[in-house]
């Protein structure tokens, strides 16, 4: 028997042990064992087809700002699609897994995993398409309403995931900087350029000669866990397959919201802002059960 309520035995040998979260605490990011069974990630695949036809099992009450949701008519660029954790049965089922949410929550060093976001990604498999390019960013610099800086993200490929996909790569031990930008929109490059600047102009500044660039291959129903600091991006898919994937990012138990100003002192907002419930003194909740539900502890086991 577990001793993990909502865990299997054979679930629990597949948590990171001491030694994983120390190494998850130095590089920034963690490659898990096998947590998705072959007929969950064929259940990922046929429900994202489902998905991208324009099925939805319910939608959203009203349209965030900013948000990302492609459509047919949008073309054959690399497919983005926010919240389908809520608009989709099969997938928010099995982003549920009990499993996931305790990995998280042992890499976190936290006793309560949530849901923040869950985009479904596509990349065609054309590898001169600049869409595919997923240029140098850390997750946080999206996220600046949330109080926690313990956030981290799974990214979950459908099939095994290798470079030549454009599979995720990580800056080892980027989330230990201190001194650091986010994107340069008003730059006038491209994105990609001017973040490749940003990406080594912070490494020197904190000291760091060379930039360590680890392209993650993942096997298929495993998925890597990566720090809300840590830089990484991913390349162009180079392969014969679209590279299909989750990008599922989880807070923990002490995030909440916190308003953010830019420096004319205009509030900036998230776009969870306009959908989740509000609290009694009326911020906006990151506990809203229908938007950020709790994947562990696991209610009632």
């Amino acid at each position: 028997m577990s001793s993990y309520p909502g865990l299997t035995a054979e679930e629990e040998k597949l948590l990171p042990t001491q030694a994983d979260v120390r190494l998850y605490e130095e590089r920034g990011w963690y490659l898990s064992e096998k947590l998705l069974s072959d007929a969950e990630t064929d259940a990922l695949t046929a429900a994202s087809e489902r998905y991208y036809a324009g099925q939805r099992d319910r939608r959203l009450p009203v349209e965030p700002d900013r948000w990302a949701d492609w459509k047919p008519s949008d073309g054959d660029v690399q497919r983005n699609n926010d919240y389908v954790h809520y608009q989709d049965e099969t997938i928010a089922g099995i982003l549920r897994k009990p499993v996931i949410g305790a990995v998280a929550a042992r890499l976190a060093r936290t006793s309560s995993i949530r849901v923040f976001q869950a985009t479904l990604i596509y990349k065609p498999p054309i590898a001169e398409e600049r869409s595919n390019i997923v240029s140098w960013h850390f997750d946080k610099y999206f996220w600046p309403t949330c109080s926690s800086d313990r956030m981290l993200t799974a990214f979950i490929p459908f099939h095994d995931c290798g470079e030549v996909d454009g599979t995720i790569t990580m800056v080892n031990g980027s989330h230990l900087w201190t001194e650091r930008h986010g994107a340069d929109r008003g730059s006038g490059a491209p994105e990609d350029v001017a973040r490749e600047y940003l990406l080594r102009n912070d490494a020197e500044r904190n000291g760091r000669a060379e930039v360590e660039r680890v392209p993650v291959h993942i096997p298929r129903g495993h998925m890597t866990f990566h720090h809300c600091l840590l830089y990484h991006g991913s390349g162009p898919n180079r392969g014969t397959r679209p590279r299909r994937a989750i990008s599922f990012h989880l807070q923990d138990e002490e995030n909440a919201y916190r308003p953010h100003h830019l420096s004319d002192g205009r509030q900036q907002p998230y776009k969870h802002d306009r959908l989740v419930r509000t609290t009694p003194d009326g911020t906006p909740d990151y506990a809203d059960p229908d938007f950020c539900p709790r994947l562990w502890p696991v209610a009632g086991a």
